[in-house]
């Protein structure tokens, strides 16, 4: 079996410009009212109608592009291309229960901790520990490595929402990360299989 399917280059390459291209659209659609720097995403979802379904469609699409990857990832653990896929479904999911324009929301908040671990852990449980020649995006280091930087980023996110700071920049920043390792994880496939065949 080969180390990924061609197609989860697609579907991975996809994600981040449907992620940065969606919430850059709504931004456009809402106006000066929305500020990317201190607001988040869900804020800016609760805003017009137009608005909601431009970020839901982004939801959908970026999720269903997590769930392809995981299928296509042969190259990766099983438990990683769950919690990859289990990330994938929580953005499906967080599309059809919306954070309100004022107040919290339980099903929402729960569903972007759920999505946010599992996308965090992937890259910990995708590696492939008992190969010392595996592809660089699975081997121990920089998968522990780019799951750490995540976890700050949530840290750093957390911080700026209770000093109503910069709450919107750590968001984009963390959710721009988690949406580029896949494809960076797939391309190293890509090219170790290349290699691979070179040498043999």
């Amino acid at each position: 079996m080969r180390l990924v399917a061609w197609w989860a280059l697609l579907s991975s390459g996809i994600a981040p410009v449907i992620l940065v291209g969606g919430w850059t659209v709504a931004e456009v659609l809402e106006g000066p009212d929305y500020n990317p720097v201190t607001q988040t995403i869900s804020v800016l979802a609760a805003g017009a109608p137009r608005v909601y379904w431009v970020l839901t469609a982004t939801l959908i699409i970026v999720g269903s592009c997590y769930l392809v990857t995981a299928w296509g990832l042969h190259a990766a653990h099983l438990a990683g291309r769950l919690s990859l896929a289990g990330g994938g479904l929580s953005a499906i999911l967080l599309a059809m229960f919306p954070a309100p324009a004022t107040g919290g929301s339980l099903p929402h908040g729960s569903l972007v901790t759920v999505g946010f671990t599992l996308l965090a852990l992937w890259p910990v449980l995708a590696t492939n520990r008992r190969t010392p020649t595996a592809p660089w995006g699975l081997r121990p280091a920089p998968s522990i490595t780019v799951s750490a930087l995540m976890w700050l980023g949530a840290l750093w996110f957390v911080i700026e929402l209770q000093i109503h700071g910069s709450a919107g920049v750590a968001e984009r920043v963390v959710t721009s990360l988690q949406s580029l390792w896949p494809v960076i994880v797939v391309i190293s496939c890509l090219r170790h299989s290349a290699r691979t065949k070179r040498t043999a």
